[in-house]
């Protein structure tokens, strides 16, 4: 047989170092991409694929199909800020000590956030708009970073759009009982508005052309990319095609239960209820079918978004998320938005797809602060100690598993337990603002609390010493030690 010519070996010799290269890059990179999409204020309850007669969410739902659904998923925070700050750091709110807006860098030092910590492990991390907390509408009219970690990303984009602003047919529906106020006002508030322009010219348009592009650009690494949608948070804004499917006469609401508020505590009636936004019942059919036209709108972004991985021929190789940062009503108890312990404003919808591992619909409890520990652990990277959550990962292979007996949720009044059967709300930590106590299998709409019945007592005082047991738990952290 004859010897290799020089250039045969020279070739060998750049393909094994090539392949060799290759191999320690995947190895430091980490087992698969993740892209973690992130709604903003979206409730399960107005996805198709957990149920909904609301909204018709075909890409959702597309990727419920081959996902892993979880049906009682939870957040930490019951409104943007701690929630974020929570899943994003990888400790509870009462451990960072943040019940507001702000980024949880100051509380947790040198510490690796999740995106970070995935950085630190070779791969590329990119954001597009709102992962960490941004304003809305104030922050993305600006197209600023908001409490954004600059040290979590490698790249990082904004999608400034319009809101309230964009040119169309819009209609101020909360604080406006008598129709006087003409158009739509600024700020957090309750508008809709019918846009005349397409998609690209708003913020989540923006944020899926460059989510896009950003799969194309990076497909030949690993990459942590998280996409932020920021509706269907208020105000709702979409193209005026999103809102034909849904005519405000047609909208449904909860119904109205006579006396549904004598057996909540003063502090378990939420910050925004039907009452004092004095909204009629034509304005809260139309806040439904304007919601329903955003999450509509935000749903085709997460389509194209989907589309490009495909695209790309990224579906094997990458960790799919898609989650809310916390959950919303629309009516239930005549409460609206978030913020409420209730059931509809701490669960979320949770999708996660693993390649090679089958689509399930799991009914165990998991919360938003498993992520971090889950996406290390499948991915083969180093799981922090330090770290408050699970990772869930047995679940995506057997959804009849368990990996906690409860869910643990706080909105700066007080906090929710939540077992298998039972939702606990206590208000103040000191139990002074009263208890909640719901049967979630006989009365799944919480109608009834059952704190003041003395069949209940001795559970009631049961879930009084899980809640001390979990705060203190909650605060058993290296926070207050020296950085790492």
């Amino acid at each position: 047989m004859p010897s290799p010519t020089p250039k045969f070996v020279a070739l060998v010799a750049v393909c094994v170092i090539a392949s060799s290269s290759l191999a320690a890059q995947q190895e430091v990179g980490g087992k698969y991409n993740v892209l973690l999409i992130v709604s903003d204020d979206l409730t399960a309850t107005a996805l198709s694929c957990y149920g909904s007669p609301l909204c018709q969410t075909p890409n959702i739902d597309a990727l419920a199909l081959s996902s892993v659904r979880f049906t009682r998923a939870y957040c930490q925070g019951t409104y943007c800020g701690p929630s974020r700050a929570s899943f994003l750091s990888g400790y509870y709110p009462h451990a960072l000590n943040i019940l507001n807006y702000i980024s949880p860098r100051g509380a947790i030092g040198d510490r690796a956030t999740w995106p970070q910590h995935f950085k630190n492990a070779a791969y590329t991390t990119a954001r597009v708009s709102k992962i960490f907390h941004m304003g809305v509408p104030g922050g993305i009219e600006k197209g600023d970073d908001g409490a954004d970690d600059p040290a979590s990303w490698t790249m990082r984009f904004n999608s400034p759009g319009p809101e309230w602003r964009a040119p169309g047919q819009g209609e101020t529906l909360e604080g406006n009982p008598d129709g006087k106020i003409n158009g739509p006002v600024g700020g957090n508030t309750f508008v809709v508005v019918q846009a005349d322009d397409p998609d690209e010219f708003h913020s989540d348009g923006k944020t899926a052309r460059k989510a896009c592009e950003l799969i194309d650009e990076l497909k030949d690494q690993r990459f942590f990319l998280g996409v932020g949608f920021v509706r269907p948070h208020v105000p709702f804004v979409a193209p005026r095609p999103y809102f034909a499917p849904y005519p405000w006469e047609n909208a449904l609401l909860p119904p109205k239960i006579p006396g549904d508020w004598d057996d909540i505590p003063p502090l378990g009636i939420n910050y925004k209820t039907s009452k004092n936004m004095k909204m009629n019942l034509t304005q809260q059919k139309k806040a439904v079918a304007g919601y329903c036209a955003a999450v509509a709108f935000m749903d085709a972004q997460v389509g194209k978004v989907l589309a490009a991985l495909r695209d790309a021929g990224l579906e094997d190789e990458t960790i799919v998320i898609f989650t809310s940062d916390h959950g919303y009503h629309l009516g239930e108890h005549d409460f609206w938005a978030k913020v409420s312990l209730h059931e509809e404003s701490a669960a979320v919808p949770l999708l996660i797809r693993v390649p090679g591992k089958p689509p399930a619909v799991c009914d165990s409890l998991v919360e938003l602060l498993d992520l971090f520990p889950t996406t290390a652990s499948l991915c083969g990277l180093e799981v922090p100690d330090r770290l408050q959550g699970h990772d869930i990962s047995p679940l995506l292979d057997d959804p009849r598993a368990a990996v906690r007996s409860a869910a643990f949720s706080v909105n700066g009044k007080g906090f929710l337990l939540r077992t298998d059967r039972y939702a606990f709300i206590q208000y103040r930590e000191d139990g002074s603002g009263g208890y909640e106590l719901f049967d979630m299998q006989s009365d799944p709409h919480q109608h009834d609390n059952l704190a003041d019945d003395p069949p209940f007592q001795e559970l009631l005082a049961a879930f009084k010493h899980q809640l001390q047991e979990k705060l203190a738990e909650v605060r058993d952290n290296d926070l207050h030690a020296a950085a790492p």
